[in-house]
């Protein structure tokens, strides 16, 4: 719960067609809010304005509607802020933050528990973790496959890369048996999560997977990196 008193609102100016390694940029933004415990944010769209071009942009033109100005505002306190404020920078490129003190007159409740500050991504090498989720198919959170909402999280939170599984026979702690048969998909079937990091940023990943994950098994194994690398892509 974001308290009263003093605070910080901030305004994030961007295109509406800007997008980052594929993902456009106000979800990357939203994501990396929700999943660092920002209490809540909102996406507003102009209707017409300009920018650094000095060119007008309006809704009634097709051609350049995709180009209008998008707004993503959200209040905190400057701790908070000051802790977002170098991945936000990251995040938005050649947009425009701005940074207003504020004053929160009535709070409100949060929907959840504010995750702890997560470290930023370091490049790894040697010794490092592998944590595997173990969860069913037909899980969910918030009304939407709980895989894809914890490898969504995942990357929010910078980690650095998450393969989800389908299993295709098994069982698990109920001792029920599932087996993929051809023109039926079981939604018993069973995913496994496997990602790779550092041990501490796994560790302050942890909470978010114990808030997530109400029935599973998550495990952290020691692992070897041989190697490690990424293609370079512009933004």
């Amino acid at each position: 719960m974001l308290p009263a008193g003093k605070a910080v609102k901030v305004s994030i100016s961007i295109e509406e067609g800007s997008s980052r390694h594929g993902v456009s940029t106000y979800a990357s933004i939203l994501d990396f809010l929700f999943f660092r415990g920002v209490s809540g944010a909102a996406v507003l769209k102009g209707v017409a304005g300009f920018g650094a071009d000095h060119q007008l942009h309006s809704s009634s033109s097709v051609e350049i509607a995709e180009r209008l100005p998008l707004k993503i505002e959200f209040t905190e306190t400057e701790e908070k802020v000051n802790e977002l404020l170098p991945k936000l920078e990251e995040l938005v490129g050649p947009g425009m933050i701005e940074l207003q003190e504020t004053t929160i007159a009535k709070s409100a409740q949060a929907s959840q528990p504010k995750s702890e500050p997560l470290p930023v991504h370091a490049k790894i090498e040697g010794k490092a973790k592998m944590m595997q989720i173990y969860i069913g198919e037909s899980d969910k959170w918030r009304d939407k496959p709980l895989h894809e909402e914890l490898i969504h999280a995942m990357r929010a939170n910078d980690l650095a890369g998450a393969t989800a599984y389908r299993g295709i026979m098994g069982f698990g702690a109920h001792g029920k048996m599932y087996k993929e048969k051809p023109f039926r998909l079981s939604h018993d079937a069973s995913i496994v999560i496997s990602v790779v990091d550092t041990e501490q940023k796994l560790q302050a990943f942890l909470p978010i997977v114990d808030r997530m994950v109400e029935e599973g098994l998550v495990v952290l194994t020691d692992v070897d990196v041989i190697k490690y690398t990424h293609r370079r892509s512009d933004r």
